[in-house]
């Protein structure tokens, strides 16, 4: 029997490269959620610096941009909530979206255990 971390590293290297339909799928699932969260962050981080700029502890982008992270995230940052209606709504967004993420994440390794499933079983299946 292989070690769980070899066996979790086996995965992750069939995954990054497709080697089946089921890890290629999977592939492009998280690669496209992570592009996508992003490209999120930086516009919304832009949002956030022109929207909170100078009204509360978030001065410069890179604050805005820390602040953005740390929302979609969930970890929360040592920034105070947003002064702001616009970066109010923005910070409600963003956890929003958190959790969009993580359902979504959680349901493509679902699907992709389904998948393999099948897969293994019709391949047990054919060669009786």
């Amino acid at each position: 029997m292989h070690h769980p971390i070899l066996r979790v590293l086996r995965g992750v290297r069939m995954t990054a490269t497709a080697k089946t339909d089921a890890h290629a799928e999977l592939r492009s699932r998280i690669s496209g959620v992570i592009l996508f969260t992003i490209v999120l962050d930086l516009l919304c981080g832009t949002v956030a610096w022109a929207l909170e700029a100078h009204r509360g502890e978030i001065t410069t982008f890179g604050d805005a941009l820390f602040w953005t992270t740390t929302q979609m995230l969930t970890v929360s940052s040592q920034f105070p909530n947003p002064l702001s209606t616009g970066g109010k709504l923005l910070d409600v967004f963003l956890e929003l979206y958190a959790l969009v993420v993580v359902t979504s994440v959680a349901g493509a390794f679902a699907s992709f255990f389904h998948r393999r499933s099948r897969e293994h079983a019709q391949a047990g299946g054919s060669s009786s």
